[in-house]
């Protein structure tokens, strides 16, 4: 990289070494700004010497700025850790070059100018009562050469240019990843193509629930018991892995995507929380996927409150359980076995501490008979996208619940136990997230080659490929800050910040992407025979569940600041 204001399209590959030393200088400014924002944040937002949750509840702008500011720096860091271990490996060529410099030019402008909460809420550093000295800081020689050179035009039509010339690789740039996990993702993308993407818009367009086909041959590939460990019938591998998988299939669609979530939410409350005679009899059927679950968590007026659920489950003489409420927002309800269910067991509370996990067995239902199993009912939610699983509101009335499958064997639990799920769920949705972005990606790149406008293709059109290069830049950010949480999650190490990070910035990548996408398609993207259409209604909904993203911002924001 250049620092007397040569371009900077080509000359990345020549001095790579001067480029990571831009990279690495860049990280100590970013950092200082957020721990200025976030000392001075927290002596605003605290009383008596403790973080008060009304103030940081009455200063969500400032607050959930801190998060935002605070993802932005750990994506630079992993983004640098990415291309030095690359280099090391000298597997650092001008692709990964472009995407770094690319990246860090926008993210340090972006810090400096305002970070995108969404797209009508922009967080600016005075928002977190940062004032014009403070922000000098960011000042800094190898901070101003890479905003001022990094991001440039001629540097993503380079990039678009080298993604034509290699487009035969699975990824816009080496993952980073070991050849083990490249395997699986190789192994996963050949599945999707051939057996997922062909089909995808038309379950789509037609509502239709995923075949049981797929749902067979992915548990023959271990999907279902992926992390599972072995002595239970799974395959123990790492939550890396998941990622892999979880991307790939995201790709082919994110309804394939997801459907190891909820083996994954359930296997992860039995083996955390559950007795020894649960987790023998429960999770080798996960594994197989003999057993399908389902998440039975959200009601009607609570959304992401589940400290004020209702729906009670009462102790009857013989020790087992009768529920009786509401849920909704359920995915996959109808045809699986087995709902990890969250209900208050404990009439005289109001909050979390009363509130118990079950693993509530039903019976699988059909198109025509849903839900047969006594006590329950349901019907159909009807949604933009996201669709080939279904979701469902259920309704629960004197549903009875054997009391062997009270999760651990003991109640005022339920709420500590799904919060030990959170970090892989959120890691997995972060992984669909990128997932969903690629298809947009793959989807626009090759209408933007395919499409003649004024005698060219619109990939020649410098605001096509600009798009074309940011979803492929940010794509790799998401990626390396979801692979990272994954990694901290696989050392035991406590994540669920890292996890909340991946989960929000990779949900607004793939919103961006799809966007940027159905922009690229013009009239045609409106248009529901059109792919990219199916991937805005899909990619909308990651910003939503496993934690919207103002309650995503907000956990991070307390847990910074606390």
């Amino acid at each position: 990289m250049a620092h007397d204001g040569q371009d900077m399209g080509t000359a990345a590959p020549v001095l790579l070494d001067d480029l990571l030393a831009l990279t690495g200088a860049a990280i100590a400014p970013v950092e200082a700004i957020t721990e200025l924002a976030r000392t001075r944040l927290r002596a605003e937002l605290s009383v008596d010497g403790r973080v008060s949750a009304a103030l940081v509840e009455q200063n969500q702008t400032a607050a959930h700025g801190l998060a935002w500011l605070a993802t932005y720096a750990q994506s630079l860091r992993q983004m640098h850790k990415w291309a030095s271990d690359l280099n090391e490996q000298s597997r650092f060529t001008e692709v990964e070059a472009l995407i770094l410099q690319i990246a860090f030019g926008e993210y340090l402008w972006q810090v400096y100018g305002g970070i995108p909460m969404n797209q009508g809420e922009v967080l600016r550093l005075q928002d977190m009562g940062l004032s014009q000295d403070d922000m000098r800081g960011m000042m800094d020689p190898a901070v101003m050469t890479l905003t001022q050179h990094g991001n440039t035009q001629a540097a993503q039509i380079r990039l678009v240019e080298l993604m034509q010339e290699r487009s035969a690789e699975i990824t816009v740039g080496a993952s980073g990843l070991d050849e083990e996990l490249e395997m699986i993702r190789e192994q996963f993308r050949r599945y999707a193509v051939e057996k997922v993407e062909p089909f995808a818009h038309d379950w789509h367009l037609n509502d239709e629930l995923i075949p049981m086909e797929v749902i067979e041959e992915l548990a023959e590939m271990g999907v279902f018991g992926l992390t599972i460990p072995e002595e239970f019938g799974g395959f123990g591998l790492s939550k890396a892995s998941m990622c892999v998988v979880s991307e790939e299939l995201s790709r082919g669609y994110i309804g394939v995507g997801s459907l190891g979530t909820r083996s994954e939410i359930a296997a992860e409350l039995i083996i955390a929380g559950g007795t020894d005679e649960q987790k023998a009899k429960w999770l080798p059927r996960l594994a197989s996927a003999e057993t399908l679950p389902t998440a039975v968590f959200t009601e009607p007026n609570t959304g992401s409150d589940l400290g004020a659920l209702r729906t009670r489950a009462q102790k009857t003489e013989n020790g087992d359980y009768t529920v009786t409420g509401n849920k909704t927002w359920i995915t996959h309800a109808a045809r699986t076995h087995v709902m990890t269910l969250l209900a208050r067991t404990d009439p005289d509370t109001t909050d979390y501490k009363g509130l118990s996990m079950f693993l509530a067995e039903k019976t699988p239902g059909d198109d025509a008979n849903p839900f047969p199993t006594d006590g329950m009912s349901g019907g159909e939610i009807e949604v933009l996208g996201y669709r080939g699983m279904k979701e469902y509101e259920l309704a629960f009335d004197g549903f009875a619940i054997k009391g062997e499958n009270l999760l651990g064997g003991e109640e005022g639990k339920g709420f500590k136990q799904l919060m030990e799920t959170f970090e892989s769920a959120r890691i997995q949705t972060a992984a669909r997230a990128i997932g969903v972005a690629q298809s947009a990606l793959d989807i626009s790149m090759q209408y933007a080659i395919d499409r003649k406008q004024f005698g060219k293709s619109l990939i020649a059109f410098p605001r096509v490929a600009n798009k074309l290069a940011m979803m492929a830049v940010e794509i790799m950010v998401a990626r390396q800050l979801t692979y990272f949480s994954a990694f901290e999650k696989d050392e035991g190490r406590r994540c669920d910040v890292e996890a909340g990070m991946a989960k929000l910035l990779g949900a607004r990548v793939a919103w961006a992407a799809a966007d940027n996408g159905l922009q690229i398609h013009g009239g045609n993207g409106f248009a529901l025979e059109y792919k990219i259409s199916r991937v805005l209604c899909d990619a909308r909904i990651l910003n939503i569940f496993e934690g919207a993203a103002e309650i995503q911002a907000q956990v991070i924001a307390r847990r910074l600041l606390g």
